[in-house]
């Protein structure tokens, strides 16, 4: 038994896959779908979505939005979803160095911003480097 994963943003669709096991950041913390899940629907945050079809396992550094869970099939609809082959290293590192000193300093109104921003960079480059 398998879950079919469709992963979109508004540009483009970006993984359709049979795949056996998906893990993806929810609003209250990381969620695994494995087939036979219960139906559901979360928000999601910036971080790593992982997938396992066979014995591979592949990653997506993806941006808020939505989860769809029903019956074996696993919807996902991100603001961002970039595959490690998409993502810049070095820009996600100086954006990373960016946010960190600008967390030093940030005001209320800025902070979820920067808070943002240094998680998608964290999140590429853990896609990036495999980490």
């Amino acid at each position: 038994m398998a879950l079919k994963l469709i992963v979109v943003t508004p540009e483009k669709k970006v993984v359709e896959a049979e795949v056996d096991y998906v893990e993806l950041p929810g609003q209250l913390g990381y969620l695994g779908i494995l087939p036979g899940h219960a139906p559901l629907i979360s928000l999601l945050t910036t971080g790593v979505l992982t997938y396992k079809s066979g014995g591979g396992e592949k990653s997506l550094a993806i941006s808020a939005g939505f989860v769809q869970v029903a019956g074996d099939a696993v919807s996902v609809l991100a603001d961002l979803a970039e595959e490690p082959g998409q993502i810049d290293v070095g820009a996600s590192e100086k954006e990373r160095a960016t946010a960190e000193e600008e967390l030093k300093t940030a005001s209320r109104e800025t902070l979820e911003e920067i808070r943002t921003r240094l998680e998608l960079a964290q999140a590429r480059l853990a896609v990036a480097t495999g980490k």
